[in-house]
């Protein structure tokens, strides 16, 4: 009868609870780790001093409204007036007529509805300016108007800032209303760092939530050219790309792939179609043992062993080994066989 082997550390006829009969010496674990520690320490320690962190330094809205302050002040305008990339992006922000990503009937971008409703005037603007000491008495001139009288104000003063090839924002004018004068304040805060906490204190004590300052920064050209810069935007194949000389993430090829040729880097709805693709991709290949032709693939062309040869190669003597003792057996049990036959 065979008998089952003993899982259990108690049996004292397995390997483990054996006495080991070998050479020993003494191991202190602790040393080895606090060692280890202090060794790491030191390396990472002296690389960092001599080569610094791999890390860009975080783009804040002080950087931006010194490095190119008309962009700055155009954007904080366009926020104001309801005109920028977040203030129409549709769902989960707002509800954007014609603004999600369609194909035919499907439209992901809708199914969650305006979860995270934001209005960039109060938000962006308007909000951060009322954590001042002392408000500007632009903004209560700003929400007493009309609706229609704060889309003519941002709208003349757009048109100047776009007028503006300077560095410098240009004079206010009657035409213009109180919206020169709110964003002059803004970018006082943004220069002095007081915007970045405005806008993280938003979220509430913990300030955790930078999706505000993200969009913000986002709607800005200032932004989009330090990412064109470091080759992170969609054309730049820029979702598998780091900052720097920083490995990216080189498995979204496939994913970015589909960015750079036609005719999906062309389409309007491009980000919809390319997820559709992927996911399909994904299902097909979470669904590859179950599909008939498609499963026999690795037969057909068997690279897999080519990857692996050496486990096949040890397979294939340990097989060989077998069936040849396999061989011998049959062979002494048909001698014995003809040799009890010819007895009889």
């Amino acid at each position: 009868m065979k008998r089952t082997p003993s899982m259990t550390w108690k049996a004292g006829e397995d390997v483990a609870s054996r006495p080991w009969h070998g050479r020993v010496r003494d191991y202190d674990l602790f040393k080895e780790v606090t060692i280890g520690f202090i060794v790491v320490g030191a390396v990472t320690l002296g690389l960092a001093a001599v080569f610094g962190s791999p890390d860009e330094p975080a783009v804040t809205f002080a950087s931006w409204s010194a490095n190119d302050p008309v962009d700055f002040a155009t954007t904080a305008t366009a926020e104001l007036g309801g005109t920028s990339d977040t203030a129409q992006y549709g769902p989960p922000y707002n509800d954007t007529q014609g603004a999600t990503q369609t194909l035919g009937p499907i439209d992901l971008q809708s199914l969650s509805g305006v979860r995270l409703p934001i209005d960039t005037a109060k938000a962006f603007v308007l909000g951060p300016l009322h954590t001042l000491p002392s408000i500007p008495s632009a903004v209560a001139r700003w929400s007493n108007a009309s609706a229609a009288q704060q889309a003519r104000w941002a709208s003349a003063y757009a048109k100047a800032l776009a007028a503006d090839k300077g560095t410098t924002l240009p004079k206010a004018s009657s035409d213009e209303g109180p919206v020169p004068a709110i964003i002059s304040s803004l970018s006082g805060m943004a220069r002095s760092g007081a915007l970045d906490g405005a806008l993280a204190g938003e979220s509430g004590f913990y300030p955790l939530n930078h999706a505000p300052a993200i969009l913000f920064l986002g709607d800005g050209q200032y932004f989009q050219n330090l990412a064109a810069a470091q080759h992170l935007t969609g054309d730049q194949w820029g979702m598998m790309n780091e900052t720097g000389n920083t490995p990216g993430q080189a498995w979204l090829w496939l994913f970015s792939l589909f960015y750079q040729v036609e005719p999906f880097a062309s389409l309007a709805n491009a980000d919809l179609v390319i997820v559709l693709i992927m996911g399909g991709l994904t299902l097909l290949l979470a669904l590859l043992p179950f599909i008939p032709g498609l499963r026999t693939i690795p037969r057909w062309i068997p690279l897999h062993r080519v990857i692996w040869r050496d486990y096949y190669r040890a397979t294939a003597s340990t097989a060989g080994t077998q069936e040849a003792a396999a061989r011998d057996l049959r062979a002494v049990a048909a001698a014995g066989h003809s040799h009890a036959t010819g007895n009889e």
